[in-house]
């Protein structure tokens, strides 16, 4: 389920690499079944990988804020 930057904002940079990474395994499965045929919501593809987008901006800029401090 997607959540709004807002949202992404408010957890920490642990939970955000989680996130991220559990986002990118199910691309994995969404990308296998695209191939065999079996997809049911091909745009679900799409929301992963911007919302892995999102995240990955939101982890460089706290970790940028970090440094910083």
């Amino acid at each position: 389920m997607a959540k709004n930057t807002k949202d992404l904002r408010e957890l920490s940079i642990g939970e955000l690499a989680t996130r991220r990474r559990e986002l990118k395994e199910e691309n994995l499965h969404l990308r296998v079944q695209k191939e065999s045929g079996q997809l049911e919501n091909p745009a679900r593809i799409r929301e992963i990988r911007r919302e892995v987008g999102r995240i990955e901006t939101i982890l460089t800029e706290k970790k940028s804020a970090e440094v910083e401090a």
